[in-house]
């Protein structure tokens, strides 16, 4: 994290909500909405949300796929196809009626990857930055380029600065 960058904690609560709110948008309106035949979570941080939305919606065909993009919880660097997706969920028409769930969608590059992927896939991410917007299908909200967001597993109670850099006392 830069030392520009805004910190965004989020609570499970809060992820909790968010996701719920997630998988609101995603059931569509009444029973019209779109037919979600599986999920693919984007390992590591897509693996919550989607255990979320995957109850939420009632679908139980999950899969995985790992992408590592973030070094040691600081730079965004090259990307690295860890696991990919099975090719018969390749194979059936690009990925036509799976969502594709991640935690956050950053500058896009881990959203471009899957889309080539699966290039039918819907994909969904919980939070967005203002590069990612455009290769994100769904999301919940957004934040600026420069936020970090803390994501509940990544925390741990401790004293934190208030956002002046005054110290309290």
């Amino acid at each position: 994290m830069s030392s520009n960058a805004k910190a965004f904690p989020v609570s499970w609560d809060q992820f909790h909500r968010d996701c719920k709110a997630l998988a609101w948008r995603l059931a569509g309106p009444g029973k019209d909405g779109p037919e979600w035949t599986a999920i693919v979570a984007i390992t590591r941080g897509g693996l919550v949300p989607a255990a979320i939305i995957a109850r939420e919606l009632g679908i139980r065909n999950i899969e995985t796929v790992g992408i590592a993009s973030y070094h040691e919880y600081k730079d965004q660097g090259e990307l690295d196809v860890i696991k990919g997706i099975s090719e018969e969920m390749v194979e059936a028409d690009g990925g036509r009626g799976v969502l594709v769930i991640d935690d956050l969608t950053d500058t896009g590059a881990t959203a471009k990857k899957v889309r080539e992927m699966l290039p039918n896939a819907h994909i969904a991410t919980v939070y967005a930055k203002p590069k990612g917007v455009p290769l994100t299908d769904t999301f919940v909200t957004e934040v600026s380029q420069d936020t970090w967001i803390y994501f509940p597993w990544d925390m741990e109670m401790s004293y934190v600065e208030p956002i002046s850099g005054l110290k309290d006392g």
